[in-house]
């Protein structure tokens, strides 16, 4: 499913490169879920972007479900996110001038799907927000906010779901339901999960944890 090889990020630092991911490579089976953990400012978050074609590289190469997406300009990558990718945020990312299941319906209308609507509900229901559908984000709290976020990402049938630091902005009992709820539903759909996390008891959860030191995965569990 993801094929990493030699990525390298640098960014201009007032004329000098810093070096923010460097050579690193490995891969993802399709159904495996994959933690990335490591401290504040190792990397992360920009390997995450990286995968999901929001950033190119520097150097080295990303392949997602065979597609080379040095290869593809900035609106085919676009396309592609669309069809592979769904994703969960630590800051939820929902629009805040829709309801809860227009936010889930975006996704699905912008691949054309004609039932959007009954399938949005369906997926709301799934997550527990049956008598949510036509709230706000703001009158939503941040439990679910973030299992609208879940809806949102697996409605679409994604082959991969790429998650930055879910429960980051959760207390810790919502945090703990909200992780149980996305490893179950990612194991009803077989889909793969790239997780990026502080937390070592959720990342035990995954079948590997890639360790980042500095811009550099130096442990694979």
């Amino acid at each position: 499913m993801v094929e990493v090889s030699g990525l390298t990020k640098s960014v201009d630092n007032g004329g000098e490169p810093l070096v923010i991911l460097h050579e690193n490579s490995f891969s993802v089976a399709a159904g495996e879920t994959v933690a990335i953990v490591g401290a504040s400012g190792s990397g992360k978050s920009t390997l995450l972007g990286l995968l999901a074609g929001l950033d190119l590289p520097s150097s080295g190469s990303v392949t997602l479900s065979g597609k080379l997406l040095n290869d593809l300009d900035e609106d085919a990558r676009a396309v592609l996110r669309g069809r592979l990718l769904g994703f969960v945020f630590q800051s939820f990312q929902l629009l805040p001038s829709l309801n809860a299941i227009e936010n889930v319906m975006l996704p699905l209308e912008l691949a054309g799907m004609s039932n959007a609507r009954s399938e949005a509900q369906f997926w709301l229901e799934r997550v527990g927000l049956s008598h949510r559908l036509r709230h706000y984000p703001k009158h939503l709290s941040g439990g679910e906010q973030q299992r609208v976020a879940l809806a949102r990402a697996f409605a679409p049938k994604p082959k991969l779901i790429l998650a930055d630091e879910p429960t980051g902005n959760l207390d810790a009992a919502t945090g703990h339901q909200i992780i149980e709820l996305m490893f179950a539903i990612n194991a009803e759909r077989g889909t793969t999960l790239i997780l990026v996390t502080h937390d070592e008891e959720i990342a035990a959860r995954c079948g590997r944890r890639l360790r980042m030191h500095a811009g550099t995965i130096q442990e694979v569990v």
